[in-house]
Order: structure tokens, then sequence, then C-alpha cells
């Protein structure tokens, strides 16, 4: 089993590629162990002597989506990978900011979860210590973005430009190529096509 932490903040479109296929590849019955780990990409852009965002709640609107995933994945690991997918297909598909209730209600509207268990979660705002936690942990490995690889103890980030075909296999056979890669290529610092290859 290949087990590695992967970062996401659902404002990124490379963020989207990647877990599509991290999700693909999980439900074809690929032998991942994926910690789904937030990040968010505000903490970066607050302005100089602010709060740290997940204590700031001038803040919440641009961490709600983070902190619903957060309490489904603790809570109701079930409907995770459901709620996982949705979230980031109403965002990049149907054009929802995700910074409201009314978003996310909209974007898990087909899924199981139960939506009145997160907001006591949220609103009590044990998801924003988790989130803060995490950022602190990739901080320890300077991280700058999403999607971000941890495997063995080492990070790697990530820019994929498709989303998945819908063939769970060919998924499972990216993230294995890329995380095989970076656990036996420690040497290997950077690589980058020069140009968009389409």
């Amino acid at each position: 089993m290949k087990s590695f932490k992967l970062s996401y903040d659902y404002r990124c479109p490379f963020a989207k590629n990647i877990h599509l296929h991290a999700i693909a590849a999980l439900r074809a019955g690929a032998d991942f162990s994926i910690e789904f780990s937030p990040w968010t990409m505000s903490q970066g852009y607050r302005d100089a002597g602010a709060p740290d965002v997940w204590v700031d709640p001038a803040k919440d609107a641009d961490l709600l989506a983070l902190a619903v995933s957060v309490s489904i994945r603790d809570q109701q690991s079930a409907h995770f990978l459901d709620a996982h997918e949705a979230l980031f297909r109403g965002r990049h598909e149907r054009g929802l900011a995700l910074k409201s209730w009314a978003d996310v209600e909209t974007a898990l509207a087909a899924t199981k979860v139960d939506l009145a268990a997160v907001r006591r979660d949220v609103n009590a705002r044990r998801p924003h210590e988790v989130i803060g936690a995490t950022f602190r942990e990739f901080e320890n490995y300077e991280a700058f973005g999403v999607p971000t690889f941890v495997v063995d103890g080492d990070a790697t980030f990530v820019r994929y430009m498709q989303a998945p075909s819908g063939n769970g296999q060919a998924s499972a056979k990216l993230l294995d190529s890329l995380v095989t890669l970076m656990s036996s290529e420690m040497d290997l610092n950077e690589f980058k096509h020069t140009k968009v290859p389409f």
C-alpha cells in the first residue's frame, strides 16, 4: 500500500484535477492510503500583522468549504469522497463560490451528508483548529501551494493539467507513477514542461 498526504484548497483548479484523480483511483480500488489535508491559500495573502485566517472571523467565508470538508472527513468519513468531489465540481464546474452555506448546501445536495451536524461542528470552530494545525504542519515542508504530496516525509508540489477521463484504473496508474517517482528519485528537484503541451 502506498501512503501519502495530499493537500487541497477548493479554489485551485490544479488541486481539483489531482484530487478528482485520487477519488477516481480510490473508487476503482487502488491500494492507497491518502490523508486529505486542508491547506488555505488565504493565509499567505493576509495583511501584514493580521491574525491567522483560521482564527479570524472575517475570513470565515473564505474557509467555509475547507471547514465543511474537515468536518465531513473527521465525523462522516463514509461520505467524504462524495462530498470532496461535489465541492470541487461545485466550485469549478458549477461556478459556486462556496463562501456561503447556501452554496455549500447546493453543492452537497446530492450527497448523504448530515449538513446540520456539519454546521454545528463548523460553528464550534473545531475544523478551523484542524486547518490551522495542518497548515503549520505543511509549513515544516515549506509548502507554498496545492496540491502538495507528502511521501515518506518529503513534500512535492504537482501541477497536473487534466481532470480524469472517467477511467479509475488510469487515475490509479497516474498517482502510482507520481508517488513512486517522489519516493525513488529524491534527487529530482524540478521537472517541468517549458510550455503547455496542448
